[in-house]
């Protein structure tokens, strides 16, 4: 006689996609909730970028930390509408500002946030061989994770699950991004007027661009349900 299937409880599935371990904690659901928090926020922002990214590029780049936005503004230094040291200190802000929550994943769920940012196996691989590391061959990594390519979440959570101080982590984080700020706002600074023109030019279609990206935002998750469907 055969045994009769067996089916997974809604309850151990849904276990399966949260990086914690037994009964969520209400610090587990507040950290959570924080992570979900900054995602929405960076999705709310996208349609405002073209407007901000001309009027108030460096209230974007301190909201943001993108570089796009810091680049844009240190054009704007150049032909004197704003402060260049403010434009540093802004995008390095703007870069790090929330990055301890990162950090604190790493140290409170270990592996678990990292099969959520990632799902390689050799990405996992290789963040569960980096606690066995040289502490200072992690903090280099710190410092170089602004660079564009690296996979920045990945890293930050590793430095919290390999027990890096949380002031330690700050300062390296800090270091790097204002690396990667003074580099991309000296190339901005270089550029100037010509830089401005095309923030300009963004500006002018900025309405067209923000609901061209909103448009893309809502047609391709439905586009994608109904490949999934046909399959």
């Amino acid at each position: 006689m055969s045994a009769a299937p067996t089916t997974t409880p809604a309850s151990t599935r849904w276990r399966r996609l949260t990086p914690w371990q037994g009964p969520a904690t209400r610090v587990d659901m507040a950290l959570m909730g924080a992570i979900l928090a900054v995602v929405a926020l960076g999705l709310g922002l996208r349609p405002l970028t073209p407007f901000l990214l001309a009027r108030h590029p460096v209230a974007l780049e301190f909201l943001t930390g993108d570089l796009t936005a810091i680049g844009a503004a240190a054009a704007f230094a150049r032909i004197g509408e704003a402060p260049l040291w403010l434009v540093v200190v802004a995008g390095a802000t703007g870069m790090v500002k929330l990055d301890w929550l990162t950090w604190w994943t790493g140290r409170r769920w270990g592996g678990g946030i990292i099969r959520m940012f990632t799902a390689s196996e050799r990405a996992l691989r290789c963040a569960a061989r980096a606690r066995e590391l040289d502490p200072w061959i992690v903090r280099a990594a710190v410092v170089l994770a602004v660079l564009p390519g690296v996979p920045t979440a990945v890293l930050y959570a590793v430095a919290g699950w390999a027990g890096m101080r949380l002031a330690t982590f700050l300062l390296l984080d800090l270091a790097g991004a204002l690396l990667m700020t003074g580099l991309v706002a000296g190339l901005g600074y270089g550029l100037g007027q010509r830089a401005v023109d095309v923030v300009l030019i963004v500006d002018e279609y900025a309405s067209v661009v923000s609901l061209t990206m909103i448009t893309l935002a809502v047609v391709f998750p439905l586009i994608r349900r109904r490949i999934r469907r046909r399959a």
